[in-house]
């Protein structure tokens, strides 16, 4: 499930995605595993030079694909795109750790340990809901 959000919060001038990674280790009962770490996944251009806000798709920028989409199969052949080159040096790319996605929020401002354990609350309702899928 995902919204579209017109003013969304931006890492480095950036759009971003998380990818959480998730187990499922058995349906009923419903058990979960939620990885610690996971991915975030970066577009590779902004849609304004000078400010680092966010410009919602409109005339002049809809045909750029690199501003508005993070689908690192897109990204990766835009010539701006920065491969990470080990994994103990996930701070620099336009793929990132969550680590480190975390850290930015924390020097932002934000309480990251809060957002961690929304997530974790959105996954494990979202799987509690298809559970009698999973379970059928």
């Amino acid at each position: 499930m995902q919204k579209y959000l017109t003013n969304p919060l931006l890492f480095e001038g950036l759009k971003f995605d998380l990818r959480v990674y998730v187990l499922v280790a058995g349906c009923d009962p419903l058990r979960l595993y939620i990885y610690n770490e996971g991915l975030v996944r970066l577009a590779t251009e902004r849609t304004r030079r000078i400010k680092l806000a966010y410009s919602k798709p409109n005339h002049e920028n809809l045909d750029n694909m690199y501003v508005h989409l993070t689908n690192y199969a897109i990204n990766k052949d835009n010539p701006n795109f920065v491969f990470n080159e080990s994994q103990q040096n996930m701070n620099h790319g336009h793929k990132r750790s969550l680590a480190e996605f975390f850290q930015m929020l924390k020097k932002r401002g934000f309480n990251s340990a809060r957002i961690w354990s929304s997530v974790k609350d959105i996954i494990s309702k979202t799987m509690i809901s298809g559970q009698p899928f999973l379970t059928h």
